[in-house]
């Protein structure tokens, strides 16, 4: 199954810190965990949605990480923590957690951004400080990531 979440979302939190997911957002989600979702702290001050199907390959690859090599262990503890199962009410909302809004700054806006297998949410303030300002540094992680000779390991060859 291939998900494909993409785009930009300016949203607003309601005062009890429930969010509606953009009807966009919300058709992408595979149909058999569509009310299914996972949210997690971000590697940057952000949170990460992830439809129930795309969080089990993650929870799978952090759990089978050996729990008697110490830097593992750390990384499962950060990583795991927080973790909240939420579900969409019937008109699309979910509840942020407290501490969850607090760890990514989100208070009355936020900023939903698609990334194939999952989404971010950010505060506009801070997510604009996480992106590449250069034109030329951008085009040039461009070339490094997309325009990849046919035999790169790991990658889906380019058809035209």
């Amino acid at each position: 199954m291939s998900l494909s979440l993409t785009g930009e979302y300016d949203c607003k939190l309601d005062p009890k810190g429930r969010l509606v997911l953009p009807a966009k957002v919300k058709a992408a989600l595979p149909d058999a965990y569509a009310n299914q979702l996972v949210l997690v702290r971000g590697l940057e001050p952000c949170l990460v949605l992830y439809p129930r199907s795309a969080w089990d390959v993650i929870q799978a690859r952090v759990m089978a990480l050996d729990e008697f090599n110490e830097e593992y262990r750390q990384f499962q503890r950060n990583f795991l923590r927080g973790v909240t199962e939420v579900e969409l009410d019937n008109i699309g909302r979910f509840l942020l957690p407290g501490s969850m809004r607090r760890y990514a700054g989100l208070e009355k806006e936020a900023i939903i951004v698609g990334l194939g297998n999952r989404c971010e949410l950010w505060d506009p303030a801070r997510y604009d400080d996480f992106l590449i300002k250069d034109p030329g540094v951008f085009s040039k992680l461009a070339q490094k990531f997309v325009s990849l000779s046919p035999d790169t390991p790991g990658l889906p060859a380019l058809s035209a």
